[in-house]
């Protein structure tokens, strides 16, 4: 398929993922990429909930900033671990307050130091413990994690096709995957999705490669697999910022062609606060700013 080929569909739909930011240049370089990527229309742009808790309040902040401050519809994540069921409805309950009306319902990565997950002896054992409590809260959209390599913890592919459906059952509208690079390995996990009967929507997360030793760590922590032809691609260029972006790019163009070809029409960028390449590919996908709006003065 031709480049032109990606705008001969109908426009696809992209959400952007976004950490928060812990120094002043941090902030500077977020806000940056959420000016340059906004004029996209994304469905939605999502802030990222660091282990433990331990962003909860650079999460709120950011998620309100985005709320008051831009047209975008920000997207809260929420996890279960180091805190009270009591304390994580709170926080949920703030967001339905500020006006936030979708969350990303996370289980969440065991606090920096501890190698295993385990519940908080008053928390939510499960994401879908935290999906379903939420629907106390408010009438929030829910969004789930989804993992087409499945989830290092889990006992087998099966068990952890069973949790996502838990989650599903529960009340989340719609998974997002854990970023991959083999599209096969998506397309064969929402074959096997479909047939244990989930039905939502399963959006593919993609992650451009910006920093190649970055990615494969990311990799060894979430049971992604980096495939040899990918790291070939990226060896020899530690020190060559440009040809590693022109490298990075060829390959997201060609993951996300992949996907449109098996009618995928929906990504979700991991855009780890840098906004050029995401914004490249989505305008190889066919996406273009919104025309600016004439001022009373026009």
């Amino acid at each position: 398929m031709s480049v032109s080929a990606f705008q001969e569909r109908a426009e696809p739909q992209v959400s952007f993922e976004f950490f928060p930011p812990k120094t002043e240049k941090m902030e500077e370089d977020l806000w940056v990429a959420i000016r340059r990527l906004a004029p996209l229309g994304p469905r939605f742009v999502s802030v990222t909930y660091g282990a433990g808790g331990s962003t909860r309040l650079r999460t709120h902040a950011t998620v309100v900033r985005i709320l008051r401050e831009t047209a975008l519809t920000p997207v809260a994540h929420l996890t279960c671990v180091g805190a009270a069921r009591e304390e994580v409805l709170a926080v949920a309950q703030d967001y339905w307050d500020a006006g936030v009306r979708h969350i990303v319902a996370l289980r969440g990565d065991p606090p920096e130091g501890e190698k295993v997950y385990r519940p908080h002896p008053r928390g939510f054992a499960y994401a879908s413990d935290l999906v379903a409590a939420l629907r106390t809260v408010g009438d929030f959209e829910i969004s789930v994690a989804g993992y087409p390599e499945t989830h290092p913890e889990a006992k087998s592919p099966k068990d952890d096709l069973d949790n996502l459906k838990r989650k599903i059952d529960a009340g989340a509208s719609r998974a997002i995957t854990q970023f991959f690079f083999d599209t096969g390995l998506y397309f064969r996990f929402l074959d096997r999705a479909r047939a244990a009967g989930i039905t939502v929507p399963i959006v593919p997360g993609i992650l451009p490669v910006t920093n190649f030793p970055q990615v494969r760590r990311f990799a060894g922590l979430c049971g992604a697999t980096v495939p040899k032809w990918l790291a070939e691609l990226f060896d020899g260029l530690e020190e060559d910022a440009e040809t590693r972006k022109l490298v990075a790019a060829s390959v997201v163009a060609e993951q996300c062609r992949r996907l449109t070809e098996g009618g995928v029409n929906e990504f979700h960028f991991y855009t780890l606060n840098r906004a050029d390449l995401t914004y490249a590919i989505s305008h190889i996908l066919g996406l273009r700013p919104a025309p600016a709006q004439p001022t009373d003065n026009e």
